[in-house]
């Protein structure tokens, strides 16, 4: 273990340690290839992969609901390989070389080679994303104040590839076609590789995120080295991965059970209610302060889900919505749109942050009850400013841009309420046996959000195959749904609201 004086050795930089900006960059440029990528994705099933399907739209919600559900939970298999097995550095390196490939094999525009190519990503995210994260804390001593101000650095980065990413690739995309916006994607992930890969070779992390120990790699299984054998398996992981993802289509017949599951989504039921089993047991078995307090990591969890699963409808309805009835003339494509949230979050998150710090001098800063709550409505009132926009329509059906720009505003203020503290209350609600558990249970809730996603998008999934379907047509569609998700995000904070005084008590003095 290393000491304070260790750690002071570091290289420094703006009195952070080096590795924090290398870290910073490789982070920027991998979030800049994930999102580029996501703000094409929606559009480019609906105009080529699904086109010539008039349930294209259907098709569409169930393929990115597959992909963004699995996405976030390969993240919790790789996150523990990494801690097992292959170490921080490897897990992402390997993580990055898998991405870049799924997006290059992307950009060549084929049915066929499109559903390998989201696998390599899936299964590349999942050894990337939970260890660059990571590895940003390892920089840090115990208890050093620079820890927090270090990783607000770091989530800039990841906000700055979100925001330019966007308009750089939907620019592409649509002067010269989807494979040049995908293809700068797979080029945004080799950039951060190779930051990632100077930081090394200069030795700013110094032995930090090596594997557990030197023989664990070497460990034969089945006659395999673990070293091979990790990568051997996450490459064949990706054509299974991949006909998942092709198995979009329901199991069931109209009226049965399964008439709106596939695959993807039948697991994602058995791996929720197997997690509700398991919680169960655990607060059997945990006394009355931990059962207390567990329930409240649970409550949180449940509540940040539904607030993802709106929230990330961004990705996908929100894109079409922009595309279709969104008077964008003159201002960004649909695709560019994906850039407002991550502008608002770096526009928003200094001020957000020094309101809390006011407040907390003067003991007014509100519990997290309070703040999730808060969260909830103004995703809310995000949704009903798109739900209201259709009294401004044009003759053609097409509302003016200000209503999309003020609900990724206030769906933004909602984020900020919510996001930053959620992570933290998780770790400090959580009995330290099943701390690790229960990250895992917050980080796939993202996986569940997607299933919420998908839900909706079959909703409000429109049958024709014009690519230039929208105005009048999908207007109502559109905003009667926005008009619904509004009541229900509005419905959940005023629950929360009013049952903070009861939550706050469960809490105890967690904050």
């Amino acid at each position: 273990m290393e000491t304070k004086h260790e750690f002071m050795e570091q290289q420094q930089m703006f009195g952070h340690p080096k590795g924090l900006f290398y870290l910073f960059f490789a982070e920027l440029w991998e979030r800049f290839s994930f999102y580029g990528m996501r703000a094409l994705l929606t559009l480019y099933m609906v105009d080529v992969i699904f086109a010539a399907l008039a349930e294209r739209d259907f098709a569409t919600a169930a393929v990115y609901s597959s992909y963004g559900s699995l996405v976030y939970a390969s993240t919790v298999i790789g996150g523990r390989i990494s801690d097992t097995i292959l170490g921080m550095r490897n897990s992402i390196f390997l993580g990055g070389i898998l991405m870049s490939i799924g997006h290059f094999v992307l950009a060549i525009e084929h049915n066929i080679t499109f559903f390998l190519a989201l696998s390599l990503i899936i299964v590349g995210n999942g050894f990337f994303k939970p260890n660059i994260s990571t590895f940003v804390g390892t920089l840090y001593p115990e208890g050093d104040p620079k820890k927090d101000s270090g990783f607000t650095i770091f989530y800039m980065g990841i906000n700055i590839g979100g925001w330019i990413a966007p308009l750089l690739c939907g620019w592409l995309a649509v002067e010269y076609g989807w494979h040049y916006g995908f293809g700068l994607a797979g080029i945004g992930m080799l950039t951060g590789l190779i930051f990632f890969w100077r930081g090394i070779k200069k030795n700013v992390f110094g032995d930090r995120g090596l594997p557990p120990n030197e023989d664990v790699l070497d460990k034969k299984v089945g006659g395999i080295k673990q070293g091979i054998l990790v990568p051997l398996l996450a490459v064949i992981a990706a054509p299974i991965i991949a006909y998942l993802l092709s198995a979009y289509q329901p199991l069931g017949t109209e009226g049965s059970f399964f008439e709106d599951q596939n695959i993807v989504n039948v697991i994602f039921k058995l791996i929720g209610i197997a997690i509700l089993i398991y919680l169960g047991y655990i607060m059997y078995q945990a006394n009355a302060d931990e059962r207390k307090k567990l329930f409240v990591a649970v409550l949180i969890t449940f509540f940040m889900t539904i607030f993802w699963g709106f929230h990330e409808l961004s990705g996908s309805v929100i894109t079409l919505f922009a595309s279709r009835n969104v008077d964008l003339d003159g201002i960004m494509t649909a695709a560019q749109t994906n850039s407002l949230n991550s502008m608002f979050i770096i526009i928003l998150a200094i001020p957000i942050s020094l309101m809390w710090t006011y407040l907390s001098k003067r003991n007014l800063n509100p519990r997290t009850p309070y703040k999730f709550g808060l969260g909830l409505v103004f995703a809310g009132i995000s949704f009903y400013a798109l739900a209201i926009s259709s009294g401004s329509a044009n003759e053609s059906g097409f509302v003016p841009f200000s209503y999309l720009l003020l609900m990724y505003f206030l769906l933004s203020v909602g984020e900020l309420f919510m996001s930053p503290v959620g992570l933290s209350k998780i770790t400090d609600l959580s009995p330290k046996r099943i701390v690790a558990f229960m990250m895992g249970v917050w980080f796939l809730s993202s996986a569940f959000a997607f299933q919420v996603v998908g839900f909706i998008g079959k909703q409000l999934a429109i049958e024709s195959t014009d690519k230039n379907v929208g105005g009048f047509e999908t207007l109502t569609i559109y905003t009667d749904g926005f008009e619904l998700i509004a009541k229900y995000a509005l419905g959940a904070g005023v629950i929360v609201l009013l049952a903070s005084p009861l939550i706050k008590r469960l809490m105890g003095k967690v904050h």
